[in-house]
């Protein structure tokens, strides 16, 4: 084992104060936000039961582990949420200069729509 991998080798949290893996080291029934989301789970309240460290660029890196056994199922929006989540994302893409639902995000630095903001370079 390398020296890097035994100073963050520390199951029991005594140095550390949760216990603590290497990259690629925590045992199973461990999982991060990521890889719970992947598996259609969420932490559900849980709090953080480990964490892996490993040498990165700019320094120590971390990454929090939840278990999997608490992990609880995630939640799916109603239709009323789908519907209001749908008006959002359509009000992003109305210019405000000229009504059109465009087929991009209006960006936010400019307030209109790119044929709008640039209108002779457009029509060319």
């Amino acid at each position: 084992m390398s020296r890097i991998r035994a100073a963050f080798h520390d199951p029991d949290g005594t140095r550390h104060g949760i216990p603590t893996y290497w990259w690629k080291g925590a045992p199973p029934g461990y999982a991060t936000r990521r890889q719970l989301t992947a598996a259609g789970l969420r932490p559900g309240g849980q709090p953080i039961a480990a964490q892996v460290l490993w040498q990165g660029v700019g320094g120590i890196r971390t990454a929090y582990l939840y278990r999997v056994d608490l992990a609880a199922p995630k939640r799916t929006a109603t239709p009323a949420q789908r519907a209001a989540i749908g008006k959002a994302l359509t009000a992003r893409r109305t210019c405000r200069v000229c009504r059109q639902v465009r087929p991009y995000f209006i960006p936010r630095s400019l307030g209109e729509c790119l044929a709008c903001a640039y209108p002779q370079e457009v029509a060319a």
